[in-house]
């Protein structure tokens, strides 16, 4: 009965609008009075509530076929007001008025001041408007990030009420689909790029603020690398990725060894004597013309004269020289690490999000950028902190470091051990069914980079398959779970899913995020190489090289992919057949299916629309708390679907159902190759693996067999409650010294702290 009653009742909208009655926004407002007022509450009351309205709209309006938008509220405040729900009463009431002055505020947009200005500041350029050149160098402390929130919630519902169409502001509120980094979608920037180092070092390259000169040492490289990082979160509303940082470093280790290795023969050829029987300006060219620095010292015989003395000589100082590169190297590294878990980006507010990836260049420069950065990061920050940025990614390749008898094996198994203490680096597997086509000998822009959260891209409908220069451009997710409700058997409606509705639905909704997603394309296209000095400007995205200031975005924008995501496949399963992925095989050949959907019908919009749409297994983060709210105050509690206060993150097998490692990768490693824009799995291992680096690498080799693109290890990671230490502590700490259940002596805490600061 109340299901084909509201099948047929119509709301009219405060415009005038007219539109099928909807119960799921009549849940959500009821939620939304009480999280106004408590930070925990019953998720059942706000079913009951809904359940009340509903049943008073029913008796009330049984004989007519339209209510207006102002009387379903009027009935949600007085069944409030009844049911004894007093302090959530006045607070929807309060909110009603607040917005009825609101939208008298906003009644005429272009003669309201406040509209007015957040145009301005979102929709023209500096040249235009004066308040976005108000201060080229704003402070940021805590105010100033406590002011970029204010204006991200501001900038939300402009976007949601001035830029997209209304089909797709309501899915979003409603919690159908997640509309990713909504508050940047007015100033039209991308979500994430790969940064191509060698293209900023050959000529040197400007922040937006200043031109930098081509680096010449390894310490230089490692200096622009951060500041090209810093430069880019600036642009960006997502991270920042280095995709082949021991290439890209490599040739700064060549140059001071070079410089180390000239210093120290003039040195040793004065001390010894033997200055005037060689021609040093010979000597300077012949470094100067080196490839690598490894090489064969005989390439100075006709220098020497043969002399062995002499000789002696040059194999010292190029012994002095390599250690002494070795050390710049490692302290590059360092400093490296330590810059982008301290230097500030966007105004003050956050650390730049940033990620590099590694490990196959065999070259004795790149091993030793390889090595000193994996010792870097097991050393930690100041306080022995483990670095949360940047997230390191370690390369795995079979004939480069996979095989014991590979030339790099060694850094593959440091990074094992570095990742058992550090949680860092993360594993990509070059060899994966879908990693592996791309590659093209000798050329490293073929091989995967993944952002430190998932995001990938390789394959191009619009040009070069590479990964330098490349990024996503934003990303939606669908709401899978409810879907899994509405058409399984979880509410007890039916004994069998209803899987050609489920289907229908799911590609309807899919429909509408690639619209979402076009549309914002346009605004981001709609923008010019004036509004991104450094992205663009200083060419980092791919083809911006040929771009003037007249041109628009579309031309370059278009290598990057438009993502359609998704969290929660396990709920879903539950919802649809009372099971998830990792229980059953049923489970997981349903699971496959219904991702392997979603990735071809991505693939079809990249052929209607010539554009890189691609399908991603969505991170949590905040997003599966919000879908799991709204869903749970629709529908209730229902246990193993919305009875936690989370959706399990994308494809992934839930933490709290128990497995092995080994069936867990099984599992999930086949999705990684139908999810293109990004996947992630992770083994949480229960205690120390410092010591047992076999065992660590044997989980490593699991996720590459199992066909894993991109793989993390989680494991306990421990805080000194006293000193601050972070990394794995057993009966003593290795920073003060303190054992377990002991104090630290003061002059002993502020005498650390004097010396570090």
């Amino acid at each position: 009965m109340e299901k084909d009653f509201f099948n047929d009742i119509v709301v009219v909208k405060r415009s005038g609008q007219r539109v099928s009655f909807n119960p799921i926004k009549v849940a959500i407002s009821i939620k939304k009075g009480f999280d106004s007022v408590y930070e925990e509450y019953d998720e059942k009351i706000v079913n009951k509530v809904k359940e009340k309205v509903l049943d008073t709209i029913e008796k009330k309006y049984q004989d007519r076929k339209t209510i207006g938008v102002e009387d379903v509220q009027d009935i949600i405040e007085d069944t409030l007001k009844k049911m004894k729900y007093d302090d959530v009463y006045e607070s929807f009431k309060e909110y009603r008025e607040r917005r009825a002055a609101s939208r008298d505020a906003f009644v005429v947009k272009q003669q309201h001041k406040f509209v007015k200005a957040i145009e301005s500041l979102g929709l023209k350029s500096a040249a235009e408007e004066n308040s976005k050149r108000e201060n080229a160098n704003v402070d940021g402390d805590g105010p100033m990030g406590t002011m970029l929130h204010f204006g991200s919630t501001v900038s939300k519902e402009f976007a949601k009420a001035y830029l997209m169409d209304n089909k797709y502001a309501k899915a979003h509120d409603e919690g159908a689909i997640h509309i990713h980094d909504l508050d940047f979608w007015a100033m039209g920037t991308t979500t994430c790029t790969q940064i191509d180092l060698n293209k900023l070092f050959k000529n040197g390259f400007s922040t937006g603020h200043g031109f930098l000169r081509t680096p010449n040492s390894i310490s230089s490289y490692s200096s622009l690398a951060a500041i090209a990082i810093q430069s880019n979160q600036n642009e960006q509303h997502g991270g920042q990725s280095i995709p082949a940082f021991d290439y890209y470093m490599a040739p700064g280790v060549l140059k001071s060894f070079k410089k180390e290795f000239k210093q120290e023969l003039s040195e040793m050829l004065e001390l010894t004597g033997f200055m005037g029987f060689v021609n040093f300006e010979k000597i300077i060219d012949v470094i100067d013309k080196l490839n690598s620095i490894e090489f064969d010292l005989d390439i100075f015989n006709d220098i020497t004269g043969k002399s062995d003395k002499v000789k002696d000589v040059f194999e010292k100082a190029y012994k002095n020289a390599i250690n002494k590169t070795d050390r710049s190297t490692y302290q590059a590294m360092e400093a490296f690490i330590h810059n982008l878990n301290t230097m500030h980006s966007r105004a003050g507010a956050q650390v730049p999000f940033s990620s590099v990836n590694f490990g196959t260049d065999t070259s004795p420069e790149g091993r030793m950028v390889i090595k000193n950065y994996l010792l870097a990061t097991d050393a930690g920050l100041g306080h022995g902190e483990t670095p949360i940025f940047p997230i390191s990614i370690f390369k795995v390749k079979e004939g480069v470091n996979y095989n014991k008898e590979d030339p790099s094996y060694d850094l593959f198994r440091l990074a094992c051990r570095v990742s058992a203490k550090r949680l860092f680096p993360n594993f990509s597997f070059l060899d994966s069914s879908f990693n592996k086509p791309f590659l093209q000998d000798g050329d490293y822009n073929t091989e995967v980079g993944y952002m430190g959260c998932r995001t990938r891209v390789l394959a191009n409908v619009c040009g070069p398959a590479v990964t330098p220069g490349r990024g996503n451009l934003s990303f939606t997710s669908i709401n899978l779970p409810r879907l899994g409700i509405k058409y399984g058997i979880a509410l007890g409606e039916r004994t069998k899913a209803d899987m050609e509705g489920f289907y229908k639905e799911l590609d309807d909704v899919m429909d509408l995020v690639k619209g979402q997603l076009l549309q914002r394309f346009e605004c981001q296209c709609s923008k010019s190489r004036n509004n991104f000095k450094f992205l663009l400007g200083s060419h980092v995205w791919i083809n911006s090289e040929k771009l003037d200031d007249h041109t628009k975005l579309r031309t370059v924008l278009k290598h990057g992919t438009l993502s359609i995501g998704f969290i929660g496949l396990a709920e879903t399963l539950k919802a649809l057949i009372g099971e998830h992925h990792g229980e059953s095989e049923k489970a997981q050949k349903l699971g496959l299916e219904i991702v392997k959907h979603m990735r071809e019908r991505c693939d079809s919009y990249c052929n209607e629309n010539n554009l890189n749409f691609t399908c991603l297994a969505t991170p949590a983060e905040g997003l599966s708390g919000r879908f799991v709210a709204i869903d749970r105050s629709i529908y209730g509690k229902i246990k193993g679907i919305t009875d936690r206060d989370y959706y399990t993150n994308s494809f992934h097998v839930p933490v709290y159902y128990k497995t092995t490692a080994k069936h867990k990768m099984e599992v999930e490693g086949k999705y990684h190759k139908y999810t293109n824009a990004g996947h992630i799995s992770y083994v949480e291992l229960d205690g120390d693996t410092v010591n047992n680096v076999d065992a660590f690498e044997k989980v490593v080799r699991i996720m590459h067999d199992s066909d894993v693109g991109y793989g993390a290890i989680n494991h306990p990671v421990d805080r000194d409650p006293v000193c601050g230490y972070v990394g794995v502590i057993k009966d003593v700490c290795p920073r003060c010294g303190r054992h377990e259940g002991e104090g630290v002596p003061m002059e002993q805490i502020n005498s650390y702290d004097v010396c570090c600061r």
